[in-house]
């Protein structure tokens, strides 16, 4: 399932932490990074998808 997550996560970084950890402050935090550059939302989304179980 992660792998599934991590490749939803390069594609649509919110998409990836949202199905992770729901409406929470990583969410919105991932919002913001991918609205500043792609780049760093997905950074953002694959550690917290890595990270969190």
């Amino acid at each position: 399932m992660d792998l599934l997550r991590i490749i939803l996560a390069i594609l649509l970084p919110p998409l990836g932490v949202f199905l992770q950890v729901g409406l929470t402050l990583h969410f919105w935090l991932n919002i913001l990074l991918t609205l500043l550059g792609w780049l760093p939302g997905v950074i953002h989304a694959i550690w917290v998808i890595v990270t969190r179980d």
